[in-house]
Order: structure tokens, then C-alpha cells, then sequence
């Protein structure tokens, strides 16, 4: 026998009545059929679930354990039956979005203006360090979209068939200790950096060739890089063990500064990609476009970056013929 949902049903209820025959008046049943149905699921499950004697019934261990996962289960199938219904019974389906990011700083903007714009739209989010990952799992049919970074005029691997199309391109900043003896300039040249130890988070980033190409034409070589998540990186910055390199969307921490890299030294383009022969493609332009609209939104916190923006055009929203766009 196979065990279902209307067996797990049949344990439930003689646990929560602690006897048989109540378990079997409540669900509708007669107690000797009820009786025979309890033990064939204990043929089936291998041990007996209750202990059952004159004052009812008790489970066993192995009652328990059936009982803990009968609790998880039922609700949810229920709730899944709930929600299908109601898709069902909506018309048109909601659209469905699944983005996966990399350290995106306009994430959670993009699913707060989807949600907002199309509140019926299922959506979900999964986070990974490695553009790779997502652009596998976008070709996999697992995501619908992928938000990455790349430095300079990189591009992601082209190994997997994705569109990628840009939504913005930042200077990629340096972020200090606000007692730091260059915090109190506008710009940083990066060789008065040399001397320092860097931290970074793993995965995709400038801390490869472009961050070491970078040092080599400001002549030196940078020193001692620790590896660690963004909460590690802020507490070595702000310990002053370390100096970062963050975006110019990267969120005001009490403590700190970023400030700009004189030069711009290093551009960090922010990407979006989906598969071209995937459902989603059709409405691709619309979450590019949203995109979009969520990072000018990520941008309210930083007035010097505003500001900066108008006099250096080649950053932020681009248009295709790489004027910024607003």
C-alpha cells in the first residue's frame, strides 16, 4: 500500500481525539473500519503508531515522527489547494517573475515596483555570488532573469545563450572610515591607497583583473586582500583594518564614507539577462524598463553622486547610443 494525504489524515485525527472509536465518530467512519485502515498504514510505515490500551491512545515514537511530518504536510497541500483554486478561478494567469542576483543594489527596488504595478504577479528571488550559477539556472528554466555586475567593458560568459542588456553603469568608489586621513576629500587618487589592506566579497567582482590592472598603471601593487561577506566587510572598514571597493549605490552606513576614485579608475556595469527563446523574453523590455525606473529610485540617498551624474554623462541609465539618459 502507498501511503496518501487521507491516511496522514487518519493519524492526525486519532492523536488529536486519543482514541480510535472518537477518531473514527469524527471522521464519519465505522471503528472497525477505521481499526483495519490503521493498521495496514502500520504495515506500510513498519511499527505501530499508537499504544492503545483502556484510557485511548498514545503515540509511539515512530507515531511521532509521522505526526511532526503529518503537520507540515497537510497545511501546506492545503494551501496549495487553496491557491490553485484561486488561480483557477482568476481567468488569465498572473505573470511570474524569478530573478536571481549577485550583491544587486537594485533588487529589492525592482520586486517593490513590480509588486506594485502588477500586484497579482508571483514573485521570487534567489541569491548567488556567481554570475555562472545564475546564468545556468536562467538557461535551465529554473529563473526568468538575471541582475549581475560586471566590471569595465567585461561581459558575462557567453556560454549559455543569454540576452544580457544594460540598466546602468557606475564608478566604482572607495569606502573608508569616516576618521580615515583622506576621508575628508571629494576624491581619492588610487595610489594613495598603496599602503592599505583591501577587503572584498566573494564572488564576481573588480578584485580580479581589472582591480589589479588598475593598481599597476597608479604603480604599485595592492597588498593583503580578506575575502569575507558585506556585514565582515563594513566591520573591517569600519575597524579600520581594511579599505573596500563598493558601488556608488552602496547604502550609507553610520561610521563611513565612500568616496570617489579620482580618474574613475574602475566602472561597474549593472546587467540584466534573461534566455532569448524563454517565456519571459516577452516581457523582458518591460522589467529592463523597470529596471531601470528602480535604480534612479536606489539613487535618493547619495545627493553627491546625483550631483556628480550630470558632469560625467557616461554614467548612470544610458541610452543605446550611450548618452545618460534623465
Amino acid at each position: 500500500m502507498n501511503l496518501e494525504l487521507r491516511h496522514l489524515r487518519v493519524v492526525c485525527a486519532i492523536a488529536e481525539t486519543g482514541s480510535v472509536t472518537k477518531a473514527a465518530s469524527a471522521l464519519g467512519l465505522a471503528q472497525p473500519a477505521l481499526t483495519a485502515q490503521l493498521q495496514r498504514i502500520e504495515r506500510t510505515l513498519g511499527g505501530p503508531l499508537f499504544d492503545r490500551d483502556r484510557r485511548g491512545a498514545r503515540p509511539t515514537a515512530l507515531g511521532e515522527l509521522v505526526l511532526a511530518r503529518a503537520r507540515v504536510l497537510l497545511p501546506a497541500m492545503k494551501g496549495l489547494q487553496d491557491e490553485a483554486a484561486r488561480l483557477a478561478g482568476a481567468g488569465d494567469t498572473p505573470p511570474c517573475y524569478r530573478f536571481g542576483g549577485v550583491n544587486s543594489p537594485i533588487l529589492g527596488r525592482l520586486v517593490h515596483r513590480l509588486a506594485a504595478e502588477q500586484p497579482p504577479a508571483q514573485i521570487t528571488t534567489y541569491a548567488s555570488w556567481s554570475v555562472d550559477e545564475l546564468a545556468q539556472l536562467v538557461a535551465g528554466g529554473r529563473l526568468d532573469f538575471a541582475l549581475a555586475g560586471v566590471c569595465g567593458d567585461a561581459s558575462p560568459s557567453a556560454g549559455f545563450g543569454l540576452s544580457w542588456q544594460e540598466v546602468a553603469v557606475d564608478p566604482v568608489l572607495v569606502l573608508l572610515p569616516e576618521t580615515h586621513p583622506l576621508a575628508a576629500q571629494d576624491e581619492v587618487r588610487l595610489a594613495d591607497l598603496r599602503h592599505e589592506q583591501w577587503v572584498a566579497a566573494p564572488g564576481d567582482g573588480c578584485f580580479a583583473d581589472c582591480f589589479a590592472a588598475a593598481c599597476a598603471r597608479a604603480g604599485f601593487t595592492p597588498r593583503k586582500v580578506y575575502e569575507t561577506d558585506i556585514r565582515g566587510c563594513v566591520d573591517l572598514v569600519e575597524a579600520g583594518v581594511a579599505v573596500a571597493l563598493c558601488q556608488a549605490t552602496f547604502r550609507p552606513v553610520s561610521g563611513l564614507v565612500t568616496r570617489q576614485l579620482a580618474g574613475t579608475p574602475l566602472r561597474w556595469r549593472l546587467l540584466l539577462g534573461w534566455h532569448p527563446d524563454s517565456p519571459a523574453a516577452q516581457g523582458a523590455q518591460l522589467v529592463l524598463e523597470t529596471a531601470k525606473a528602480a535604480y534612479v529610485d536606489s539613487l535618493a540617498p547619495h545627493p553627491a553622486y546625483l550631483a556628480w551624474l550630470p558632469r560625467n554623462p557616461g554614467f548612470g541609465v544610458r541610452h543605446p547610443s550611450g548618452v545618460r539618459q534623465g
